[in-house]
């Protein structure tokens, strides 16, 4: 059986699985569309969680980012992975004690505003729109390549997919979807990287065979990776090259980002007790550990695999760079998808891959005769084209390219709830037509929903860059808007609605102009006021590390306007009381 064949096997039965948990788990009310009924069990939610978690960012792209920069982009991991830490101790618990379906639900009741909860809205579609972004470029990638089909073709499938369980099945549909496609894509992650970590370490761990030692040469795994991208003109592997300030910054806006993303937050809804909030954190650290875990080994080891591939000789011999000839199968299919691609600058016919942006590095590439770099990779691909540059059977490329699926369309699902939910639940609902049924409301959070796939379809045709990249805008988004809003509106009875309002304007205004300074409108280049370098960027912080700055103003704003304006009515101060302290709430509690 042939690879394409073997894939379409794969992939067509996973998706018969998510087809077959949609219409099983058809959502007949608004409550089993919002929060699946609240009765989703720890393990399970905690299992989806982490589907709803580990997105193309996470699954696709971020062991790329880490393969391609080493040690700086270990930031992903570090921010992500605190920042459910964060999400786990101060809000899930609090937010589900206080019994709604939405963020902008919680915020509006607690800052007692319709101003205010409008405004939620609108930060949450501007996070989740710019995320989502991220999940339908990992959507059109492993389409491209696995199904071999153009990136157009791969997004519209991959549309329909998320249309027939997220609409048919709201949150209850996407729940055990999220369940089924967290088995498929932690498998599919894991199984490629014990091949490897076993074929370059000879231990069948990849986190201990990433610092085990290298089958081939004996030396530390690292060592001999440090050793090999140094000798091309890369930056050391395990070497800190970048702006501390801004690293420090960049992890920060992912950890509060994490914490303040809404559609992981409202996965907190879903299960019937406070208690079982905690729990589904403490479950979801444990899954996407699994993961986490892993990633920084795939990564090291891929790169490593690629450089070995290219780099044949001895560097600088003239027979030390492989033939284009003579290249790999996985190279050939690559370059058909356009994400991998190769320019004979000096005519030798050989592939040379190295740092031509290094001017020490620049007369020895010379000498060589080399004209400059001649291989382009689009970072996106690595973990995709990881079993394949490895050798792995058909079989597991075939489940990777599922896993990626599942991973992108998990997330994407999540992401368009919570769009569906805001316009449905906290614009019509609550402030255009508050008589409206309980049926029109669950058929106009089908149309939102509708209307949001078909939206994120449109923008996942032009993604701005790497998938990782993109989704962490939407963190600094979310760490500069809603974060802010929900720790306040939890921990101080003093913020008032004016304060929160302005607290999260000022937070998003900043972050989004700061963004678009540098990136562009819609992170369209050629828009952008200033070149993205880290010559003009302001204290040297990037546009992607912003929103803890973003943070930090939407804090100032919201408590220098309480202080000036009146208190909260006493209701209000007694309500935060109660969620923050939650005596004699009896089974809401878990006591």
């Amino acid at each position: 059986m042939d690879q394409t064949t073997l894939n379409y096997i794969v992939v067509g039965l996973s998706f018969a699985l998510y087809f077959g948990i949609a219409i099983w788990a058809r959502a007949g009310s608004t409550g089993e569309f919002y929060a699946a009924g609240r009765g989703v069990h720890p393990v399970l939610n905690g299992m989806a969680t982490g589907a709803d978690w580990m997105s193309a960012a996470s699954f696709i792209s971020m062991a790329g980012l880490i393969a391609f920069t080493g040690y700086d982009n270990s930031t992903f991991l570090m921010g992500w992975t605190g920042g459910y830490v964060l999400l786990a101790m101060l809000l899930a618990p609090y937010l589900r004690k206080f019994g709604k379906y939405t963020v902008p639900e919680f915020i509006g009741d607690r800052f007692y505003s319709t101003a205010a909860r409008v405004v939620a809205v609108i930060c949450l579609i501007v996070i989740s729109v710019t995320y989502v972004i991220g999940q339908m470029t990992g959507v059109g990638v492993t389409f491209a390549r696995f199904l071999e089909v153009d990136v157009t073709t791969g997004l519209l499938i991959g549309s329909a997919v998320v249309f027939v369980y997220a609409v048919l099945g709201g949150m209850k549909g996407i729940t055990y979807t999220q369940v089924a496609q967290y088995c498929v894509l932690i498998t599919a992650y894991t199984i490629p990287a014990i091949f490897i970590s076993i074929a370059l370490t000879g231990n069948a761990i990849p986190p201990l065979g990433l610092f085990g030692d290298h089958t081939e040469s004996g030396l530390p795994l690292l060592t001999k990776l440090d050793q090999v991208v140094t000798d091309l003109g890369f930056a050391s592997y395990t070497g800190h090259h970048s702006n501390t300030f801004n690293m420090f910054l960049f992890t920060m806006s992912l950890m509060i980002g994490t914490a303040g993303l809404p559609h992981v937050i409202i996965r907190f809804f879903t299960v019937p007790k406070v208690a079982d909030a905690r729990w589904s954190a403490g479950w979801a650290l444990v899954f996407i550990a699994l993961l986490y875990l892993t990633a920084p080994a795939v990564g090291a080891m891929a790169r490593l695999n690629i450089m070995d591939t290219i780099q044949t000789g001895e560097v600088g011999s003239p027979e030390g760079n492989l033939l284009y000839a003579e290249r790999p199968q996985w190279i050939k299919n690559w370059e058909e998808t356009g994400l991998l691609s190769f320019e004979d600058k000096n005519g030798d016919g050989r592939i040379q891959f190295y740092n031509d942006k290094n001017a020490d590095f620049a007369s020895k590439a010379e000498e060589f005769g080399w004209a400059g770099n001649e291989l382009t990779v689009n970072r996106d691909i690595l973990v995709l084209a990881n079993p394949e540059i490895a050798q792995l059977p058909g079989w597991v490329i075939a489940l990777v390219a599922a896993g990626g699926l599942a991973a992108a369309l998990s997330t994407a699902a999540g992401l368009l709830l919570a769009i569906s939910s805001a316009i449905s639940h906290d614009l019509v609902k609550s402030v255009f037509n508050p008589e409206i049924s309980e049926k029109g409301e669950l058929m106009t959070a089908r149309i939102a929903m509708t209307g949001a796939i078909l939206l994120a379809t449109y923008l996942g045709l032009n993604p701005p860059g790497f998938a990782a990249q993109t989704v962490a805008l939407a963190f600094g988004l979310a760490a500069a808007s809603i974060f802010p809003a929900l720790m306040m509106g939890i921990f101080s009875k003093r913020i008032n609605s004016k304060g929160a309002i302005a607290g999260m304007l000022v937070g998003l205004v900043l972050t989004v102009g700061y963004v678009f300074t540098y990136l562009g409108m819609f992170f369209i280049p050629g828009t952008n006021i200033l070149p993205n370098t880290p010559d003009n960027w302001l204290f040297g912080i990037s546009p992607a590390s912003f929103g803890t700055v973003g943070a930090v103003f939407n804090f100032l704003a919201a408590y220098v306007v309480s202080m000036q304006t009146e208190e909260p009515p006493q209701e209000i101060q007694d309500l935060v009381e109660s969620v923050r302290v939650p005596r004699g709430a009896g089974g809401a509690t878990g006591h």
